[in-house]
């Protein structure tokens, strides 16, 4: 039987993880680090850390062991915060299989390269491009792990690879797409924890829909300019891993990002949310990398500018917000 391992036991991790394992079309192992989340796993079907109460697959198995846990794994799925990839892969690369598939659930860009995920994996790693997938899209893991209807792009520049993932995690309640430009689904995933960061604030300041849409669409028009740029179909961007993972994103308070910009956005500090906040918003470090890759190939990204102004230079929101609407006045071209 095929072989999953998770290499990480957060909210998103363990979501996915147990959507695999409803399935039923793999053996599913959770690797965690802290000994008392995987014993719940095991003992007690749940990972109180982040869905207490919440029922997980019996056949669903948890071990603090990595070696253990990527032992003759087809498919290892990265599930831990973006920043943390390249030490993490680091440690784990000798323990995985030479046919292994290195599976990205990550939506982020290292910072100092402005590479994205799929780059560090493959090189720390040393998998191929043709074993390396994403998966991106409108996927908040609470709402997955109470199994409520969802739909995700499984992304690799080898088909027949994304192909293989989407069949293990085609379910009842989880239908997955396939794709090839994974540039585009990952830029999308990436650039819209900068948005909903910049939509929460929005939120937090007292805005109403106005504002919302208006971020929205014209963060979706700096996410294509980035991503055509950098080779990807600006299609993708229209499809799930874009404007799916946007709308996501921006509109939900289940969006640790979104949360966060509305703290902010609402007079308090930058250091008051960041102690408030116990899971990684990864657009607030992600911000300064996005605009750094946007700025090496010529792009314009104003909200991400402001995001990170925000985030990295002490901009208060009300001024972030008059640096925004008093830029020179454009013609929109193609809504981007």
């Amino acid at each position: 039987m095929t072989k999953v391992a998770v290499m990480g036991s957060g909210s998103w991790g363990t979501a996915f993880a147990n959507m695999v394992a409803d399935a039923g079309a793999a053996e599913v192992v959770v690797h965690g680090r802290r000994s008392e989340v995987v014993d719940a796993i095991n003992q007690r079907h749940e990972n109180p850390a982040y869905f207490p109460g919440m029922a997980l697959n019996p056949a669903l198995t948890a071990t603090a062991d990595a070696a253990k846990a990527l032992h003759e794994a087809d498919f290892v799925v990265l599930a831990v915060p973006s920043q943390t990839l390249r030490g993490n892969l680091s440690a784990w690369r000798e323990h995985i299989g030479g046919q292994a598939v290195l599976v990205s659930l990550m939506k982020g860009i290292e910072l100092g390269t402005c590479r994205r995920m799929s780059e560090v994996a493959t090189e720390v790693s040393g998998v191929p491009e043709d074993r390396v997938a994403v998966v991106s899209g409108p996927n908040l893991a609470r709402e997955i792990a109470e199994r409520q209807p969802a739909t995700a792009v499984m992304a690799c520049r080898h088909e027949p690879t994304a192909v293989r993932l989407q069949h293990i995690c085609k379910s009842a309640y989880f239908r997955p797409y396939t794709v090839t430009d994974v540039v585009g689904v990952e830029l999308g995933g990436a650039v819209k924890n900068v948005i909903a960061l910049a939509v929460g604030v929005a939120v937090g300041m007292g805005f109403g829909d106005n504002a919302k849409a208006s971020l929205i669409t014209r963060g979706l028009a700096e996410t294509v300019r980035l991503a055509v740029s950098l080779g990807a179909d600006e299609h993708t961007l229209a499809g799930l891993a874009g404007l799916g993972d946007l709308v996501a994103t921006c509109g939900s308070p289940l969006s640790r990002n979104r949360t966060f910009g509305e703290k902010l956005g609402s007079g308090m500090t930058l250091e008051e949310v960041v102690a408030a906040t116990s899971q990684t918003a990864e657009g607030v470090k992600s911000s300064e990398s996005v605009l750094e890759l946007a700025r090496r190939t010529g792009v314009e990204m104003p909200i991400t500018e402001a995001v990170v102004a925000m985030m990295h230079h002490d901009l208060s929101p009300a001024e972030a917000l008059a640096a925004f609407m008093s830029r020179t006045a454009k013609p929109e071209r193609y809504g981007f």
